[in-house]
């Protein structure tokens, strides 16, 4: 049986889908949403060895979902475009609306260390303007310096404990990280609550802050 234009198209659409397929690879997604990186940094952040991170970045790559170039003697990794991280959110709202177990996960772990509702992003916008607010990014040093909210403060969350004293127990703080299923920012409103401090979460994160056409700064 001959292959129709249809069914052809359908044959690249699930390319993608099984390109998107796999935790690591949707976790390497994550990371790039950040910002470009080389496949040494992916591997030690998503935790697989080199062989295998540049194995998931070529099948990223065959699909259209991201995009490389060579510095160096280093390859150096981004998303192809905005929509990527389009579809990334648009699966894990079809996932949590339908698979029990993603909620299962969310109670078990998410909603213990964060069970009040996120401040979205039009009421951060509200309070950064009107009101003494702390916006606490905690993604590591490098995320950071390749793009952050206005005026946000970088306290990586693996330092958290040690630099207390930079944050008020006055003022309100917002904390984010990398997106809406990032353990940083769960993780770091758990600790500064246990500590006193009146600290919310952000409902996502830089990438979603960026798609919507905020403000972007630079370090």
């Amino acid at each position: 049986m001959s292959t129709g234009p249809k069914q052809a198209l359908y044959g690249e659409f699930a390319l993608v889908a099984r390109a998107l397929g796999s935790p690591h690879r949707l976790e390497m997604l994550e990371h790039l949403a950040q910002g470009e990186r080389s496949v040494e940094t992916l591997a030690a952040r998503v935790g697989v060895t080199l062989a295998n991170a540049s194995q998931h970045l070529q099948q990223l790559r065959r699909a259209g979902l991201v995009n490389s170039r060579r510095a160096g003697k280093y390859v150096r990794y981004r998303l192809a475009d905005e929509s990527v991280l389009g579809v990334v959110t648009a699966l894990s709202e079809v996932a949590s609306r339908n698979l029990a177990e993603v909620e299962v996960i969310r109670q078990s772990y998410f909603a213990e260390r964060d069970d009040l509702e996120p401040v979205s992003r039009k009421e951060l916008l509200g309070r950064m303007r009107d009101g003494p607010v702390t916006v606490l990014d905690v993604r590591p040093m490098d995320e950071f310096a390749t793009g952050h909210l206005p005026g946000a403060v970088n306290i990586p969350l693996n330092e958290l404990e040690d630099r207390l004293t930079e944050l008020s127990p006055d003022q309100e703080i917002v904390a984010y990280c990398r997106g809406p299923w990032c353990v940083l920012s769960f993780e770091a409103v758990a600790a500064l609550r246990a500590r006193g401090f009146s600290v919310r979460r952000l409902q996502d994160g830089l990438p979603e802050w960026r798609a919507a056409g905020l403000p972007v700064e630079y370090a």
